[in-house]
Parts: C-alpha cells; sequence; structure tokens
C-alpha cells in the first residue's frame, strides 16, 4: 500500500510521526513524505488519488490541514479527518460540541480578550484559565480569586477560556487512544506539583469515556486529558494524534491501526465498484423525446390528473 505522510516543519526533528512511516516501511509499505512548507503540490491532476490514506500530525492552522482537506475532497482517506481535527484543535469549539453531547466536561467561559477575564462570574471560581488554541501550557493559569484575575499579565493577542476548577486528585491522567487500544498515563498538572509519570491501568469508566470521546470527534488516533474528581472524570482536553509518550508498543499499535483502516477503505471502495457493475445498465424510461411547447399536442403524452 501507498501512505503519504504530510510532515509539518515542527515535527521535522522529533520522532513522531516518521517513527510510524518508517515501520510501515519496514512492513514492505511505499511511504512518502510531503513537507507542506517547502513544497507545491498539485490539486488538479490524479496525483492526490496515488495513496491509500493520509496521515497527518498538525499543527494549529497548519498547511497540512488544507493538504488533507484535499484529498478528502478527492475521496483519499486520512487520518485523523480533517473536520475531527478542526473540532479539537480550537479548545473553545471542542468544550462546547462536547459537552453538547454529554461529555463531563468543567462550565468553560470562552474570553476573546484578557480584558474581558474580569467579567468571568464570581460564583465559578476558581477558574483555570489558559490559551483556546491550547498552544502552550505556561500559559496555564489557576486563579482563585477576581483579585488574582485583575493582576494576572496575559498575551493581549490570544484568545483565552476561564474553566471552573473541579477539585481533583492532583495528577492529570492521559486517555491515549492508539487506533484500537486504550492506555491511561498518569501524568504531572501544570497546576500541581510533579508526580512520577507511569502507566496506570484502563478502568471501565476510563474506557467508556475514551470511547465516547472517539464517537463523538470523530478521531482515531488522539488523547483525552481527564481528572478524577468526587465527580467522576472531567475532560479538560482533547488532542488529535499527540506524542503517545510513555505508551508501550506505541509504534506498531499505531502502524497497524493504520495499515486496517487503509484496507478496509479500500475494500469499501471495491465493494462499490463491483456492486455497480453488477447493476443493469441505465435506460431512459421514455425513448420518445417531444418538443416541449408541442407536448400539449402529443396524443401519445400521458397526463398525470391533478386532484
Amino acid at each position: 500500500m501507498r501512505f503519504c505522510f504530510i510532515l509539518e516543519e515542527k515535527y521535522v526533528h522529533k520522532p513522531m510521526p516518521m517513527v510510524i512511516a518508517d515501520q510501515l516501511e519496514q512492513w514492505g509499505h511505499e511511504i512518502e513524505v510531503l513537507q507542506p512548507y517547502v513544497a507545491v503540490t498539485s490539486l488538479t491532476d490524479l496525483s492526490l488519488t496515488d495513496y491509500d490514506a493520509y496521515v497527518l500530525k498538525t499543527v494549529s492552522d497548519g498547511p497540512g490541514l488544507t493538504i488533507l482537506e484535499a484529498a478528502e475532497a478527492v475521496g483519499i482517506p486520512t487520518i485523523n479527518n480533517s473536520r475531527a481535527i478542526r473540532l479539537v484543535r480550537d479548545k473553545a469549539v471542542a468544550a462546547a460540541y462536547g459537552y453538547a453531547r454529554g461529555l463531563p466536561i468543567p462550565l468553560t467561559y470562552f474570553v476573546g480578550h484578557p480584558r474581558a477575564l474580569g467579567k468571568v462570574p464570581h460564583e465559578i471560581y476558581p477558574v483555570v484559565v489558559k490559551p483556546s488554541n491550547g498552544t502552550s501550557l505556561q500559559d496555564i493559569h489557576l486563579v482563585r480569586t477576581p483579585e488574582e484575575m485583575a493582576a494576572l499579565s496575559l498575551d493581549e493577542t490570544t484568545h483565552y477560556l476561564a474553566m471552573h476548577y473541579v477539585e481533583n486528585t492532583g495528577f492529570d491522567i492521559k486517555l491515549y487512544v492508539t487506533g484500537q487500544e486504550v492506555h491511561a498515563i498518569a501524568k504531572s498538572s501544570p497546576l500541581h506539583d510533579s508526580v512520577q509519570e507511569e502507566e496506570v491501568p484502563v478502568n471501565r469508566e476510563m474506557l467508556k469515556l475514551a470511547r465516547r470521546v472517539g464517537q463523538v470527534f470523530g478521531l482515531d488516533l488522539y488523547g483525552v486529558d481527564v481528572l478524577e474528581t468526587p465527580q467522576g472524570l472531567m475532560v479538560v482536553d482533547i488532542n488529535d494524534f499527540p506524542s503517545f509518550y510513555g505508551v508501550p508498543r506505541k509504534v506498531a499499535s499505531i502502524a497497524e491501526y493504520i495499515l486496517h483502516a487503509a484496507y478496509r477503505c479500500r475494500r469499501s471502495r471495491e465493494r462499490k465498484v463491483l456492486s455497480i457493475q453488477k447493476q443493469k445498465v441505465l435506460r431512459r424510461q421514455e425513448s420518445k423525446l417531444v418538443a416541449a411547447q408541442l407536448m400539449r399536442y402529443n396524443p401519445s403524452v400521458r397526463r398525470v390528473q391533478m386532484n
């Protein structure tokens, strides 16, 4: 099979996703790497359809997403799909979309400019303030009072979320979904002291939540940041194609899933073509043509009686 890996500039010197491409190549599949920031990509010939699937680990508003959408437009499967990526990349949209579909997400407000943070309702304090594009962990702040909020210094070119802080165990749990497998990794929270980062057992609640997030957003490879709270698990972030840090056997697991997904799509296309070939040739219902202005004079034309 042939796969196109779209490599954004940010990931040129990082292992993910090229370790996945290398694994597929070792298994005998053909890999092409497309670097959209240094290449021109033809959109009007058949070159987009030369692949069985496209794979993208994107950055926010990166050029790779446009190429991914173009591939989808001509019927080539993509991992992840572009709509899912766009839904989770804007954290404000992800929060609204997920909450509306029953995901356990804390009360969240969108703030178009830092000066508007003072209007966050007092009753939802303490709040976590973070960029709505989710680009920097250093810009995540726990604010306990309106006075602390007034003293907060933030980038005025960035939009923010103000999310109600829910009491929790003091560390994050990353649920990583590598296609079919779900892994849980305990990780240090940017709001608390560091903890030993290690894999923990995936319980039924974690499995159900990870599955539901994938169904809601249509993601194949993704991560869900959750907190263990007295009210149960709460979702505080969703990421498409994360680093999967700490996940054992992640390379083989992700490569296997991409391969199987491409095979499924290929078989589906082949079945559709076969089904069309088996159909009878389409024929016109009436072989005689009549000029429109002469229709009412033609005695052989059947007329519909309107009641």
